[in-house]
């Protein structure tokens, strides 16, 4: 059931990370603070498909 995703920043559109999730637990897009290396902050980060 777990599946890897890719989370990209929602401002710049970079995908900075990957990811694993258990789609059984979480069905929707996944979002979480994580640094964006391009703005030098933390901005949201989205599951991308």
């Amino acid at each position: 059931m777990r599946v890897i995703i890719t989370l990209a920043c929602t401002e710049t559109g970079d995908r900075n990370y990957t990811t694993t999730k258990n789609k059984r637990n979480q069905p929707g897009r996944m979002e979480l603070r994580k640094y964006s290396p391009r703005l030098k902050k933390y901005t949201i980060h989205r599951e991308t498909r």
